[in-house]
């Protein structure tokens, strides 16, 4: 039962240099010819999955906070008349904090979105020219602003681990931004992703990443500041207030069915896999010859969707339950770990068993890439 819906917008007015996301920058879009092609793959999909109403709606990309309200209105006035709206459903839209998109704040409002994520990045204006942002903090603040007084919840990224950056000038960015009062954080490491400008700069030397231990003290300094502040991590890079999670990303972290459409989206749904096609051109054309834009839709078996939902959940504070996800796919719970290596990382203090739960702890969260491969049997992952 898919009852979440992802919905993406591939455009930005620049290409951030660290950004291995499907964006694209172009001169101009045919707004009438996106709603056209979104509201058909909508439609598709909603033929696909069984009647269940939707728990979230999320507006990601790109550059979301780029559409016309009016587009984004009629997009969920059809997500509802196709598949209802359960009660208190969250409706979410990323964005760029700049004075522009922050003017269509209030109309957004109105058309349905109650939650924005804003890409702040940092807060200081020398990292967000290098970062390549096009805003300056104060815009960005200000635009954080008038989120706070138009939408309930909201949330915002920052980036640290940056070349050259210390642990107590992270400190004290990470105390200015809780100091904002958002009850929802998203907090990334950077990283230098392939086929990106940064990885270009790192290979020609242009700077050098920060140093692994550097990392994993921030990584801990984090954890600890957004705890004492009441935001806990409820995953690896996000952090809440209880009750404030994202239950859009929850979704996907507890391998709940979902429908994503528009260029480069992915769907897990009825135990299928799909992927749109990710230029958007080549979307559109896809759209307009078959009624919706799936590059590949490939059938999950039992053993692959166990091992995804594992690889999933194990990035969750909570864990995951391995009597649960055995029963949902016909196994026995033994076959999805390697007690051996559970019980040495456990002993380690790397992970815990708290009834039928795996958990990963404090201590190999910032171990968890490598934990993953060897928590997660082979025998699943290779199905």
């Amino acid at each position: 039962m898919a009852r979440a819906l992802y919905i993406h917008w591939p455009f930005c007015l620049a290409k951030c240099p660290y950004c291995d996301f499907n964006s694209h920058v172009r001169e101009r879009v045919d707004h009438a010819r996106w709603e056209q092609a979104l509201l058909t793959e909508m439609r598709h999909e909603r033929a696909m999955v069984n009647d269940e109403p939707l728990e979230s709606v999320f507006f990601g990309g790109g550059t979301p906070s780029l559409m016309p309200p009016a587009l984004v209105e009629r997009l969920l006035a059809e997500a509802e008349r196709l598949w209802g709206f359960a009660p208190g459903i969250e409706i979410t839209l990323e964005g760029n904090p700049s004075s522009v998109e922050a003017a269509n704040y209030a109309a957004l409002a109105r058309a349905g979105v109650n939650r924005v994520s804003l890409g702040l990045q940092a807060l200081d204006d020398e990292t967000l020219r290098f970062l390549g942002r096009l805003h300056d903090a104060a815009e960005g603040l200000a635009a954080l602003d008038v989120a706070q007084r138009h939408f309930a919840r909201v949330s915002f990224d920052l980036i640290y681990a940056r070349p050259g950056q210390a642990s107590e000038q992270w400190r004290a960015e990470l105390s200015r931004a809780l100091a904002l009062g958002t009850g929802h954080l998203s907090l990334y490491q950077l990283t230098i992703e392939p086929g990106t400008r940064f990885e270009t700069m790192v290979r020609k030397r242009q700077f050098a990443p920060l140093d692994e231990d550097a990392c994993a003290d921030m990584f801990a300094l984090t954890r600890e500041m957004t705890a004492a502040a009441g935001l806990p991590a409820y995953e690896v890079s996000n952090h809440a207030r209880p009750g404030e999670e994202s239950r859009h990303n929850l979704a996907y972290w507890r391998y709940q069915d979902y429908c994503g459409i528009g260029p480069g989206a992915h769907g897990r749904r009825m135990g299928e896999a799909t992927v749109r096609h990710r230029k958007p051109e080549n979307w559109l054309e896809a759209v307009a010859a078959s009624r919706n834009g799936i590059v590949e839709a490939r059938s999950l078996g039992q053993r692959e969707q166990a091992s995804e939902a594992m690889l999933m959940g194990l990035r969750l504070h909570e864990g995951v339950d391995l009597h649960a996800v055995a029963s949902r796919f016909g196994l026995d719970p033994g076959d999805l770990r390697d007690a051996a290596k559970a019980w040495f990382y456990q002993q380690q203090g790397l992970v815990r068993q708290e009834g039928s739960h795996l958990v990963v702890t404090e201590a190999g969260m910032p171990l968890l890439d490598g934990l993953l491969g060897e928590l997660v049997p082979a025998a699943l992952v290779a199905t």
